[in-house]
Parts: structure tokens; C-alpha cells; sequence
């Protein structure tokens, strides 16, 4: 019989019993609510065990592979310890090692931090010594050096990234917490095309996936929208002209929807000027990054388009409303 351990408590979960079942009745207090595997209140993950695979139906291939599953649908086939989404893993000691003026409101960060398993397209949470904690998306791939980069844009009230940009210096430690999210790249299908579309500082985890894609042998198309009101808001632009311009299954879009008639900018909204572009989507992967209205919106006219639900992979940029802003 399987012996299951979710924190301080242990029990056994007979083979022909739903792990969801086991669980409550041992008066433990999972979230839960449709029980078929529809809604995935009950999503928990397996920190040693693969789950049994009718566990993990439906769920996002970036979930699977973290062993990711829904409890509603799991009957356990060996022993397993698990866990809560985000209830596990030490904290993470960084290191400062480089501050680079991306814009004049993108400061990127790159910290040094081993011991660290992660994703490019995954976020984290910086967290400075007196508590103060934020959550910034990962730009690039694991690296032989540890290091990590974030994209960290200055917000008007901003704590956090008011000190990154004026007071933190190089040396200086932070805290950070276990890579989250399901937001990247997986290599399962290489001449899979790919769509990313980002706002804002929603371009630095896509520039992490396509790096992630390219190092991986993505063989696929590769199409990057990246847009801003004005021509400030867009950042790494020479590099992303000069990766289109030497890899020939890349194409960048630099998009601007303030400034009219500019030059070598695509005038509009990216996300409506790439699903304008891309008339079906049948058979792509989309990654949509930045504002929240722009990811629900591409979201739904992506899945109009012909994406598979499972293929469009997203992460909202939430602000804190002032006092203490700054999620980017």
C-alpha cells in the first residue's frame, strides 16, 4: 500500500483509492472543487515519484515535466511525497554581479545563485534583507556560470525597483525563492512554429524562451512581437535585428502603438498586428507575456485561431497597486 507524506503528515492511500479521497479523509486541507479533473483546484506535485499518467492529463507539458498532477485523479501506484504548488524549497542565496542600463526604465540584473534548478521563462521571487519581496521573470537559460538575469522595469512608486535601480550595488546579497511557473520552452517538438508576444518588460522571459529554443536546436519558425507606446519601451533591439538578421528562422517585430509613422517600428498593438499576421494557428505554440489585458485578450483570439488551449503558455505582469507596487 503506498505511503504518502505531504509535509509534517504521513499516510497510506490504497491503490483503488483517489489520492483527493485519502487526503481529506485524513482531515487534510487540499483545495478541491469539481472532482473530474476540469477545474485543477486540486493540482499538487510529486517531489520524488513520477505520477500515475492519468494524474496529469490535461495539464500543460511545461507541468507534467515539474510532476506536476491532480489529486481528483490520482491513484497512487508507489510511494510519494508532495506537495502544495509553491509550499516547498529552501530559499536561495544570490549575489549581485552586474547592473546594465537596458532603457531608460529597464535595469538588468544579473545575480549569481548555485544550487538553483530553473527554466528560462520561469519566474522568482527577489527578495531583499528587510522582507521586501518581488517577483521578476527569469531572461536566460541555466548557465555553467549560475547566473540569472532579470528585467527589472522602474515603476513611479515602486520599492523595489526603485532600490535595484538607485540602490542596490554590486556585491550586494538578496534571498531568492525556487524557480515557479510554467511559462518556457520544452525541446519535444523542434520544428514546432512559435509565437511570442510580449509588452513592456514582458520581453524578458520570452527572450530567455528563444534563447532556451535556439541553444535546444529549434528548428521550427520563430516569431517575436514585441511592443511599447513609445520607442523607449522597446529594449535589446540591436541584439534581437542582429539574431533575426544571422539565424534565418527567427523573425523580430518591433511595434508601436504611440507613435505614428515611426520608422522600422510595425504602427499598432503587437498582439494585434501578430494574430492579424498569423491567420491560422492550428499546430502552434504561442507564449504571451506583459500586460494583463493583452495576455487575456491573445489568449482567446490565439485559441479563435486554431491554437490548442495546451499550446498557448502565458504569464501576466500584475501590478501591486501603490503603496507597494512592482510585479514585472
Amino acid at each position: 500500500m503506498p505511503h504518502i507524506t505531504l509535509g509534517a503528515s504521513q499516510l497510506t492511500c490504497p491503490s483503488e483509492t483517489l489520492l483527493l479521497d485519502s487526503l481529506l479523509q485524513a482531515n487534510l486541507r487540499i483545495p478541491y472543487s469539481c472532482r473530474q479533473g476540469i477545474c485543477q483546484s486540486c493540482l499538487m506535485q510529486s517531489l520524488d515519484a513520477k505520477p500515475p499518467a492519468l494524474a496529469q492529463v490535461g495539464l500543460k507539458d511545461t507541468l507534467q515535466r515539474q510532476n506536476y498532477f491532480l489529486a481528483c485523479r490520482c491513484y497512487p501506484e508507489q510511494d510519494m511525497h508532495i506537495t502544495l504548488p509553491n509550499q516547498h524549497g529552501q530559499s536561495i542565496n544570490a549575489v549581485v554581479t552586474e547592473k546594465r542600463r537596458l532603457a531608460p526604465d529597464i535595469m538588468q540584473l544579473t545575480v549569481q545563485a548555485s544550487g538553483l534548478n530553473f527554466y528560462a521563462g520561469q519566474f522568482i521571487n527577489l527578495q531583499r534583507a528587510d522582507g521586501l519581496t518581488r517577483s521578476y521573470s527569469i531572461a536566460n537559460p541555466p548557465s555553467p556560470d549560475n547566473t540569472l538575469e532579470f528585467h527589472i522595469r522602474r515603476l513611479p512608486h515602486g520599492q523595489f525597483s526603485n532600490w535595484v535601480h538607485d540602490g542596490l550595488a554590486i556585491g550586494d546579497p538578496l534571498t531568492l525563492s525556487q524557480a515557479q511557473g510554467s511559462c518556457y520552452y520544452l525541446p519535444d517538438n523542434p520544428a514546432q512554429p512559435l509565437l511570442l508576444i510580449g509588452t513592456g518588460s514582458g520581453l524578458a522571459p520570452l527572450y530567455g524562451i528563444i534563447h532556451d529554443a535556439l541553444a535546444q536546436g529549434h528548428s521550427g519558425d520563430i516569431h517575436l512581437y514585441h511592443g511599447s507606446r513609445d520607442p523607449d519601451g522597446l529594449y535589446l533591439t540591436e541584439e534581437l535585428h542582429t539574431l533575426a538578421a544571422n539565424v534565418a528562422h527567427f523573425h523580430y517585430t518591433p511595434c508601436l502603438s504611440g507613435e505614428p509613422q515611426a520608422s522600422g517600428y510595425a504602427q499598432g498593438r503587437a498582439h494585434e498586428l501578430a494574430l492579424a499576421d498569423k491567420k491560422n494557428l492550428k499546430g502552434w505554440r504561442v507564449y504571451l507575456c506583459g500586460h494583463p489585458e493583452m495576455v487575456n485578450n491573445s489568449q482567446r483570439m490565439a485559441y479563435i485561431k486554431g491554437a490548442s488551449l495546451k499550446d498557448i503558455y502565458s504569464d501576466a505582469f500584475v501590478v501591486q497597486p501603490s503603496p507597494e507596487p512592482d510585479r514585472v
